[in-house]
């Protein structure tokens, strides 16, 4: 077995949609970024790449490649198991926390499981959402970003290198 931390911030942006886990959340800012922003999934991909020794998003999915412009990151996480997937791993369970302020999330998180779930081809029951604020502190706190943590359990099931 094998484990994998991830994270991603990305500043708060007027005329941007907010998406997390692939959930298109009515709100009046969006996420700066050269994809779609979504600090959960990028930090879900890290953490995924990290728990097999594959480098980071950034090397995978670089934001100097203009293919990768305004990406749909539930798209990229799906491609993240299929190397996942020919590293000959599984994951053993998924856990994530979501920083922001505003909005509030819980009426979101389950969504996100599932589409989470799909990308990743496991059960959603093996995926945790947490949310949290921060207080009103740093930049997260004041709403000018939201952070996202992963951390993921894999386990080898073929000898595939």
């Amino acid at each position: 077995m094998r484990i994998g931390q991830g994270y991603d911030i990305h500043k708060t942006a007027d005329f941007r949609p907010l998406i997390l886990g692939g959930v298109k959340i009515p709100y009046d800012k969006g996420l700066l970024g050269h994809s779609d922003a979504d600090v959960l999934v990028h930090a879900i991909i890290d953490s995924i790449f990290g728990a097999i020794a594959e480098g980071d998003i950034g090397e995978h999915f670089p934001d100097t490649d203009s293919k990768y412009k305004n990406a749909n990151s539930i798209e990229l996480l799906s491609e993240t198991n299929k190397i996942l997937n020919e590293k000959g791993y599984k994951i053993i369970n998924l856990d994530t926390t979501i920083i922001c302020e505003k909005p509030k999330l819980l009426p979101y998180k389950e969504q996100m499981k599932e589409n989470i779930a799909a990308a990743l081809n496991i059960s959603k029951n093996l995926i945790s959402i947490k949310a949290k604020t921060k207080e009103k502190l740093d930049a997260a706190g004041e709403g000018n970003a939201i952070e996202a943590f992963s951390i993921v359990l894999v386990e080898k099931t073929t000898n595939n290198l």
